[in-house]
């Protein structure tokens, strides 16, 4: 079972609307882009935008309608081949570096296939006994949080392939020009006891399996930042030869540095009034007090090493997040970006703004067991080699996190929304 079932089945009509309202706002996001700009694939790494409308809609098809949905007529049988994305299971697949070349089927097409989808499910929902929607209602939910997941990609992706262009469009237009205030909020440092705590998803609620079980950690008396690490203190950093020194890098890191040539966060160049920012609203002035983004987990590690701290471990994170209201700077399709560390005394930005990197790598909580039946694919193979970061950040959409919320991406990547929170030792 994805998640246990409490006081019986979800309410059909609730769950068509939130279903509705994700699957709008999936085309919301990429409204803005042409179709020459949904085809663009500028990494093995990033998937184009017409993909990801057309991939959680095969989600939907393939775990949902196939299985469940009684003489369910697929839309384009070739689909199951294009969409499917690493579902061993479930097929064979198109090469993942090569979704750039799919120009067919058309972006019009897709849509359409999203319609198809759409009135397959309202009608799977609308019709099923109590008895048969306790068959699939989980692996529905689960599509819900899955296309969430890549409504953000949409935006990282297209960020990624606009800074591509010598034109360096802009995702949507900046809304009027946005100065700098000169102060940063202090970053202050705020105590936590440690002692034996709980860790992981243990509600009836909806949670991704990698959430689960809940356990108990032991954690030594830490303390944490009070917000995250701004663009100004990153730059002091670099202004120090943060990036010429190697005995502030992992050995990884370090040669990552070198081979990738890295000397500043993926998307700052400097220009002839000072540094600037690739943004999804265009080419930017940097701004001192907004969270650096953008950061390898590499480039992190060395920023805490040259601070003469350290990186929290997710199980800091998570013991002095679970008491905070979840709440902070969400995706606003207007204006993904970071925004400066509201004023306060108390601790700031767990939420929104920036991934944060934590020291801990990837691994299965003690007693995980994956998802069942196709979805046993979803998180627990991807369970090396990578590090977990917390919190969400301005592209991610809200209602999407949680306390116990794990994100995770292999050291070297720098293209998603993430940054900085330090920690040390009490």
């Amino acid at each position: 079972m994805y998640r246990e079932l409490v006081d019986g089945l979800s309410d059909q009509p609730i769950f068509l609307t939130r279903y509705s309202a994700i699957r709008a706002l999936t085309e919301q996001l990429a409204a803005p882009l042409g179709a020459e700009d949904q085809c663009v694939q500028s990494m093995a790494d990033a998937s184009p935008t017409k993909w990801h409308l057309a991939h959680t809609t095969w989600f939907f098809e393939t775990l949902v309608l196939k299985p469940y949905a009684p003489n369910y007529a697929p839309f384009n049988p070739a689909y199951s081949h294009l969409f499917n994305s690493y579902y061993e299971a479930l097929g064979s697949r198109h090469p993942r570096p090569q979704r750039g070349l799919l120009t067919r089927p058309t972006v019009g097409e897709i849509l359409e296939y999203r319609r198809h989808v759409d009135e397959a499910i309202a009608r799977l929902f609308e019709t099923a006994s109590r008895t048969h929607r306790a068959q699939f209602e989980e692996l529905a939910e689960l599509g819900l949080h899955h296309e969430q997941q890549h409504q953000e990609l949409i935006l990282t992706d297209i960020k990624h392939a606009f800074s591509c262009n010598p034109l360096l469009p802009a995702y949507v237009p900046a809304q009027g020009t946005e100065t700098s205030s000169g102060a940063t909020q202090p970053l202050n440092w705020l105590d936590y006891a440690g002692g034996i705590i709980p860790i992981g998803h243990s509600r009836g609620d909806f949670a991704f399996d990698n959430e689960r079980p809940r356990h108990l950690v032991l954690l030594r008396p830490y303390r944490l930042a009070s917000r995250l690490i701004t663009c100004g203190e990153y730059l002091a950093f670099m202004e120090d030869g943060g990036y010429s020194h190697p005995e502030l890098w992992l050995s990884d890191g370090w040669a990552a540095v070198q081979s990738q040539g890295w000397t500043a966060p993926l998307y700052w160049s400097r220009g002839n009034d000072g540094w600037q920012v690739f943004t999804l609203n265009g080419l930017q002035p940097m701004r001192l007090d907004e969270a650096v983004i953008h950061l390898s987990f590499y480039e992190a590690a060395a920023y805490a090493a040259w601070a003469g701290k350290r990186l929290p471990t997710e199980f800091e994170w998570e013991a002095a997040s679970v008491a905070q209201p979840v709440a902070g700077n969400f995706l606003d399709p207007l204006r993904p970006h970071p925004k400066p560390a509201p004023l306060g005394n108390g601790v700031a930005q767990l939420y929104g703004d920036a991934w944060e990197w934590t020291r801990s790598a990837y691994e299965p909580y003690p007693g995980f067991r994956p998802f069942e039946g196709a979805a046993v694919e979803y998180n627990g193979k991807f369970m090396c080699g990578q590090m977990v970061l917390r919190g969400g950040s301005a592209a991610t959409p809200q209602g999407h996190i949680r306390s116990t919320y794990r994100n995770f991406f292999p050291p070297r990547a720098r293209w998603q929304f993430s940054g900085i929170r330090l920690a040390e030792d009490a």
